[in-house]
């Protein structure tokens, strides 16, 4: 098929980049690491490789080299849509090349066949306590899925270089699947278990919106949240996750679902949920019977910022200008009759114009611009998807397609296992007392002082 010839064109054009850099320039130094770093979680330490995104501080995250707006611009769009389908996305993830429309239909193709979940998944879903958080159950039909993996069933029958093969095998069938499930869960925990079947005619993002139930528009919303929440480099949580557990020969979906745990935290994908929670809250406190204003909205932060609370959805790890994937959501808010309109999303906007500003001058933002989460929950609310304990099963959905392209990669560039080395406090106390630790110098004892 043409999408598995074009990867395995690109996979042997990148092996002799990667065995260069290793062999030639194996030790050239590109990054130091300070105590503060080893303490505070690696934070920009530069040890992770991807050519699938990369997150730029001005720009945003970049897909391939591209940013949201040209991705959304180059890629071919669903029939009457202004937005691509998730399968052209999928080929360019893998292949960093934009699909002609014959390579997109192709990839829909292999994509419906490929969709068809075994009934034993559903069957374990089904056994679980129905107030099961929709983030386990998805963790789990994850899990359920491996015993067909094709990578765990030929792992001692091939070499090195083949092995990505049943790695894109197993990623491709669960990238096509995820939605499906994520689908089911939603309808077993929200709308009494009225399951509705895959249209074979539909792609992805129009399958989803109406196996929930969803409206005409809600297809767009689809497409467009899966692909702005694909992939963010891979030193996220998710992401990492992934890459570390299938850096152990795990299958893909032992790995995802590592990935899936990672996702559910507060710190990561939970938090668009929790910036809804926040948003609904000020909402019913200071504009619940009145329009709100810029000068009201000013008031209302200072005021909890003044309470030592923060405003959630707003400032980046990385970023230093309003988040890409936040301005995309915008504009669809935008140009959508009646959600525009929406006194909750009238509100979000309002906030975005006055918060950077009351935050710059608060000072204690290193970025006081909005992320993803402080507009993705607000469209969800405003389709009727207001079980927000199921936001961060759509971020699942959507991260599947970056974090399985970066392991089909990763096999076929043959990554090694990741251990990084650990030090003791008392080490870094001493380093910290030398000005540094000495290159080459004999480690020091666990219990000296």
């Amino acid at each position: 098929m043409a999408l598995k010839e074009t990867l395995q064109r690109k996979i042997d054009e990148a092996r002799p980049r990667t065995k260069r850099l290793v062999e030639e320039f194996g030790k050239v130094v590109i990054d130091q690491v300070t105590i503060d770093q080893a303490i505070g979680g690696a934070r920009d330490v530069r040890c992770l490789v991807t050519d699938i995104s990369y997150l730029d501080p001005q720009e945003g995250i970049r897909f391939r080299g591209k940013t949201i707006p040209e991705t959304f611009a180059a890629l071919p769009k669903a029939p009457g849509s202004d937005y691509p389908t998730v399968e052209s996305f999928w080929f360019f993830l893998l292949t960093g090349e934009i699909p002609t429309q014959t390579q997109v239909d192709e990839v829909l193709k292999e994509w419906k066949v490929r969709q068809q979940v075994p009934q034993h998944v559903f069957d374990v879903l089904r056994a679980m306590p129905r107030d099961s958080h929709p983030m386990a159950m998805l963790s789990v039909a994850m899990l359920a899925l491996q015993k067909d993996s094709k990578f765990a069933h030929n792992y001692h029958k091939v070499n090195k270089t083949s092995a990505w093969e049943y790695v894109y095998e197993d990623a491709y069938d669960l990238v096509a699947r995820i939605p499906v499930i994520a689908a089911f869960i939603y309808n077993l925990k929200y709308r009494d278990d009225k399951q509705v079947a895959i249209d074979p005619s539909l792609d992805m993002g129009a399958n989803f919106a109406r196996m929930i139930g969803q409206t005409e528009q809600y297809k767009d919303v689809a497409r467009m949240y899966f692909v702005l929440h694909s992939d963010h480099e891979s030193g996220n949580v998710s992401a990492h996750t992934t890459h570390l557990v299938h850096s152990a020969l795990s299958d893909p979906y032992y790995s995802y679902s590592a990935g899936l745990n990672g996702l559910a935290g507060p710190l990561h994908g939970l938090a668009n949920q929790e910036v809804l929670d926040w948003t609904l809250k000020f909402q019913e406190k200071y504009c619940k019977d009145v329009e709100p204003t810029k000068e009201m909205i000013r008031l209302a932060l200072w005021e909890t910022l003044n309470a030592g609370q923060v405003v959630p959805g707003y400032g980046h790890a990385v970023l230093r200008k309003t988040d890409p994937r936040y301005m995309a959501q915008r504009e669809f808010c935008l140009k959508t009759p009646g959600l525009k309109d929406d006194p909750l999303f009238k509100l979000v906007s309002l906030i975005f114009e006055v918060a950077p500003g009351v935050l710059a001058e608060h000072g204690k933002a290193k970025n006081p611009w909005p992320n993803v989460d402080a507009q993705s929950g607000v469209i969800q609310w405003y389709y009727g998807v207001k079980e927000w304990d199921f936001y961060t099963v759509l971020f699942g959905v959507g991260r599947a397609l970056g974090v399985m392209a970066n392991i089909t990669w990763d096999r076929a560039l043959g990554y090694a296992l990741e251990r990084p080395k650990s030090v003791t406090t008392d080490m870094l106390e001493k380093w910290a007392h030398d000005g540094g630790r000495e290159l080459g110098a004999k480690p020091v004892a666990a219990a000296a002082k």
